[in-house]
Parts: C-alpha cells; sequence; structure tokens
C-alpha cells in the first residue's frame, strides 16, 4: 500500500502543484436489527479505495477510486489534477495553506472487546431478548432493537511529508418501542432516540447498555404516556437530559461554529449561521458558566481520533469560554480566512482558540474532506441532580430527542422530547406529560442557563448520522453533555 500512496503522490506532483494528499482508507461496517422478535436485517459492508486531493496554482481538485492498481491510481491523480485546472475557470480567491510540520505516526483507539469478533448468534440474542421484553407490557404494539459497528483503517499521506496510520473502531446499540391505544401513538427509546448510543469502543459498550435489562422499563413508559396529561403550555424552568442537551448542542452551537458555514463556503445544506466573524470575541453566547469546547481527544468520543483527514493532530480548544464565542472549528483553508478579517483586538484576545481544530474529515475515501463538527461538549458543572431538582421550586425535565428543527442560521429553534417529567416544590412528583416541546431563540436560551450537573452526570453522546455538503456525507460527531437547568424557556405541545 506504501508503494501505491508514493505513485499517487509522484502522480500529482506537477509543475504548480502547491500542496497534495492521500488517504487511503477501508471501511468495515457491520448493522444487525431485531423488529416484533423477527430478525429485520443483517447487512455487512467492506468498502475500500483511494481519495486523491490536489492544490494546483490555489485551486482544489479531487478524485477517488476503488482500482487499486497502479493504472487505476494514476488515472484518478490525473483526474484530480483536471479538476483543480478545470477549477481555476471558476471566479474566486485562490486558496491558502495554514502552515503544518510534517507527521510520521499510528494511532489506534482502544478497545476491550472486538465487536467483529463476537459471533452473531450472540449479538442477535440480545436485540431478540430486548424485544421480548417490551412486548411483555400490554399496549406495545412495535417493538425495535439494534446494533452496528464500524470500524476504518487509513493512512494518510502528504506532498509535505505527513504518513499517518490510523484504525478507529465504532460500537452503538439501542432500542425503541412504539405504544398505541387506537387514537394516539407514544414512543419511547433506550438509551437514546435515533437507534441508542455510539462511541469510538468496542462491544463492551453493548455489555454496559444492557438492553434487556431496560427494555421492560422501557415500554412501560410508552403505554403510560398513552394517559399521561398533555404538557402544559406557557414559561418554565426546565431540566435537559443529557441525551437531548447533547442534540442541543450540536443544532445550535456545532453547526453554527462551523468556519466554513461562517465564511459562507457552505451554504446550500442547512445554512450558514449567526455566529459571525466581527462578534468573535464580543458575542455573548451564553450565560458565564457556559463553556463549550471542541476536541478530539476525549475517550470514547464519536468524534475522537489521532489525526483529522488533512494531518492535524487531534486537541480541544474552547468555541465558547465563560459564555462568550471565542473560537471556530477551522480547516487549513478556513483558518487563514479568518485571521485575514479579525481585528487586531481580536487576535489578541483569542490566544489559544483561533487554531487548526483538526476539524477536515471525509465520510469514505470517495469524498473530499469538509469541516466536521468533532466532539463538541458542554463542560460539566458543579451541581449534584438531586440537589439540583430540589433547587426548582416548579419546572419539567424533559428527556430523548423526539423531533427537531432550527433555522438556516441556527439561532430558532424548536425541539420536541419524548417525555417529561413534573418537577414540584423541589421534587419529582412521579407525573409524567406528553408530547413536550420547547423553543427559543439560541443566544436567549444559553444565557438563562444558571444551573450544570457535575461530571459524575457527564456523559459523551454519539451521533453517527450528521449530515452536511453536496453530494451528502455522514459524519460521526460525539457531544458530552450532563442535565442543565434552564429558566423560563417557552413550552407546549
Amino acid at each position: 500500500m506504501k508503494a501505491l500512496i508514493n505513485l499517487a503522490l509522484d502522480s500529482i506532483s506537477v509543475p504548480g502543484l502547491d500542496y497534495g494528499d492521500v488517504r487511503f482508507v477501508n471501511r468495515k461496517t457491520e448493522s444487525l436489527s431485531t423488529r416484533d422478535g423477527v430478525i429485520e436485517g443483517i447487512e455487512a459492508s467492506d468498502s475500500t479505495g483511494i481519495g486523491i486531493r490536489v492544490l494546483l496554482n490555489g485551486y482544489w481538485g479531487f478524485a477517488g477510486t476503488n482500482d487499486l492498481s497502479a493504472t487505476g491510481v494514476k488515472k484518478a491523480a490525473k483526474k484530480a489534477l483536471e479538476i483543480a485546472k478545470s477549477s481555476a475557470s471558476i471566479t474566486g480567491e485562490k486558496v491558502r495553506l495554514y502552515p503544518l510540520k510534517p507527521v510520521i505516526d499510528e494511532y489506534k483507539t482502544p478497545y476491550k472487546i472486538d465487536p467483529f469478533k463476537v459471533s452473531l448468534n450472540e449479538k442477535v440474542k440480545i436485540l431478540l431478548d430486548s424485544d421480548a421484553e417490551m412486548k411483555k407490557v400490554k399496549g406495545v404494539t412495535t417493538c425495535q432493537s439494534f446494533m452496528k459497528s464500524w470500524r476504518e483503517n487509513k493512512i494518510f499521506a502528504s506532498t509535505e511529508g505527513s504518513y499517518i496510520k490510523q484504525e478507529i473502531t465504532e460500537t452503538g446499540a439501542g432500542l425503541d418501542c412504539l405504544a398505541t391505544d387506537g387514537h394516539e401513538a407514544q414512543n419511547r427509546s433506550y438509551p437514546n432516540s435515533f437507534r441508542g448510543q455510539f462511541q469510538t469502543t468496542g462491544f463492551e459498550l453493548v455489555e454496559k447498555l444492557d438492553l434487556p435489562g431496560h427494555a421492560q422499563k422501557t415500554a412501560e413508559e410508552a403505554v403510560a404516556l398513552l394517559k399521561a396529561d398533555e404538557c402544559p403550555s406557557g414559561e418554565f424552568d426546565i431540566i435537559l437530559d443529557g441525551n437531548q442537551l447533547a442534540l442541543q448542542i450540536h443544532e445550535s452551537c456545532g453547526h453554527p461554529t462551523e468556519l466554513d458555514r461562517v465564511l459562507g463556503y457552505e451554504a446550500a445544506y442547512a445554512g450558514t449561521s449567526f455566529m459571525n466573524i466581527d462578534g468573535l470575541e464580543i458575542l455573548k453566547y451564553g450565560s458565564e458558566i457556559v463553556n463549550l469546547t471542541a476536541d478530539s481527544i476525549t475517550p470514547g468520543g464519536l468524534g475522537t481520533f489521532g489525526y483529522d483527514d488533512e494531518g492535524v493532530k487531534s486537541g480541544k480548544h474552547y468555541l465558547v469560554k465563560n459564555g462568550i464565542h471565542v473560537g471556530y472549528l477551522t480547516s487549513r483553508e478556513t483558518l487563514p480566512v479568518l485571521l485575514s478579517k479579525m481585528t487586531k483586538d481580536q487576535r489578541l484576545l483569542t490566544n489559544d482558540n483561533v487554531v487548526l481544530t483538526g476539524a477536515m474529515r471525509a465520510d469514505s475515501w470517495q469524498n473530499i474532506p469538509l469541516v466536521r463538527m468533532i466532539n463538541v461538549s458542554l463542560e460539566p458543572g458543579t451541581w449534584n441532580l438531586n440537589d439540583l431538582i430540589a433547587d426548582t421550586k416548579y419546572g419539567l425535565f424533559l428527556s430523548t430527542n423526539r423531533s427537531w428543527s432550527i433555522d438556516d442560521r441556527r439561532i430558532n429553534f424548536q425541539f420536541g422530547t419524548e417525555i417529561a417529567y413534573e418537577i414540584k416544590n423541589g421534587k419529582l412528583t412521579g407525573k409524567i406529560f406528553k408530547n413536550p416541546v420547547y423553543s427559543g431563540i439560541t443566544p436567549s436560551f444559553w444565557n438563562s442557563c444558571d444551573a450544570i450537573c457535575n461530571k459524575d452526570y457527564y456523559q459523551v453522546w454519539g451521533t453517527p448520522n450528521c449530515g452536511k455538503g453536496e453530494p451528502s456525507q455522514l459524519a460521526h460527531t460525539g457531544h458530552g453533555a450532563a442535565p442543565a437547568r434552564f429558566r423560563k424557556v417557552k413550552v407546549g405541545r
């Protein structure tokens, strides 16, 4: 493989080449699902190829191929160069790359149990047992259980001299059930909606989740929601569970801090951003306790790796610090543009936050890397959850996303959750509400945050289906969160 990579690098070394890189990627996946006690699907895939990216006279070209012969690699290299030449005919500023020292290294995400060596029989049994436990509950109409694993082996090499090998293993599982009474339907999921929880780890995560052990309680809540009162409307103090807060972070902080959106390079797919450059070090994004970070080093995060897809080393940096917007998710192309647009005062204030965040990622060998979220997380606070509930005179504890909507600039939002638990006089009353929805304006919402639970309640949630780009790419991202309280939030149904 090293010989093929060197051949690709040699093939793009032509007059006028500013930079080039090659990514060899082998991606292996396995997915299992059951529905109502029947195996719904068992799928496996294995994809291998090379992506070649060139910067020729200031313009990008990219091509990928799964033909790993010498002829195939040369053909892809030639195509990448031809595309770069065509790109030059489009009016626009030439690309300048932020300088980067070459790296020779290897990285591997740790795991205890290789998910690809666990027998299908064992995996299927877990899912069928989970379905059986949910089906024990009268009123459950449909139940589903899921499990999925990914492994990516890749080699990155550049004309600057970098040569990096990585192996990333990811595993996830979850379940959900639907209860109906002839008039309406209610859904409950575990441990999170949209197929569960995912991390860069092994099969030990599936064992820890214990789907069969949580299946019956999940089903009972779905049925109980059928008879529950509608969620009241008005302004309430709310506590968001970590799994819901993770999506709130994803949509209202992760996406608007992607620098290509801010610069207008990415606008057609889900919009741009309200977090403009002139607001850097000025915008009061949230209250003083709100600290949002971008990192690719947190153990277990789906945005955890050794190096991104242009060879930038993993690290951790602030996006929002003490409530103030201080950083972006950047790339070697976008960072120089940002620095050129910042004022002198902004450059003095940002210090270590306006840097290469290692956020360039592609979902396969056949796609060019884009600025993507890594692990974008809300740093834990100081509160014990029981004390936080005790400190809330009346409010709602909202858990598990059901629906979401946010405008193109990521400022006006509305989220629905599967369930709301009533808090009255500092206690969970045991009463639940169905169909809760809360809405707000992003800065106003985060400025209403007055309490965040401590690291004992902090968990990194995995999102393996973040879409961006045309053609669309799916990124795997992580979001660390602990339950947090927000004051006087508009709630309805």
